[in-house]
């Protein structure tokens, strides 16, 4: 038996922290439970799965080596892996994780559901590159035309740049106002 294997009927196995899902709260130590919480869920569903294959791996070798001395070894291994499915089912309904049906599908179709990760990653470096291809232009349409505006009128881009920094001060103002808390305190932008 290879040492995933003995890792499998251990039931200490690899820690699953794939997907994890960490609930926002403002608090941040309510932040850090529910992350810690959430977490400690995942793997204990993790630590299922692998029982399980274990289970199965078991099975397997029962089964393939079949006789009727193994009958009670063979009805007391599926009744583990019966339970085992059903406690697997209950921790897994207290996780709260979403898999994208293109995931499912692909998994069905026998293919890696890696290929959907790299599929949506090299579409957002697609789109990402048009975005910024498209951003480039017009800020090299809007530098030329400040010049051109500069060059014919002087005195009127002078005056737009500015209302443009009077405005731009005031935004700035106005979200920092609204960043302010009613005792004083600043409100820091959570990181998601």
């Amino acid at each position: 038996m290879d040492s995933s294997q003995s890792a499998a009927l251990g039931g200490n196995g690899g820690s699953g922290g794939n997907g994890t899902l960490i609930s926002q709260n403002n608090d941040m130590a309510a932040s850090a439970t529910g992350a810690d919480d959430s977490m400690q869920k995942l793997n204990q569903v993790s630590n299922s799965i692998q029982k399980t294959l274990g289970l199965i791996h078991q099975l397997y070798l029962t089964v393939s080596t079949f006789n009727a001395a193994f009958q009670m070894p063979l009805l007391q291994r599926i009744n583990g892996l019966v339970a085992e499915l059903d406690n697997m089912v209950k921790l897994a309904e207290k996780c709260n994780i979403q898999v994208p049906m293109e995931v499912v599908n692909l998994i069905d179709d026998g293919k890696n559901p890696d290929e959907f990760t790299k599929d949506v990653i090299n579409s957002c470096i697609v789109k990402n590159q048009i975005t910024k291809g498209k951003t480039d232009a017009l800020k090299s349409l809007r530098k030329h035309l400040l010049e051109e505006l500069e060059h014919n009128f002087p005195d009127e881009v002078e005056t737009f740049r500015e209302s443009r920094a009077a405005a731009a001060a005031e935004l700035k103002r106005q979200a920092q106002a609204q960043s302010a808390l009613p005792n004083g305190d600043v409100r820091v932008k959570s990181e998601h």
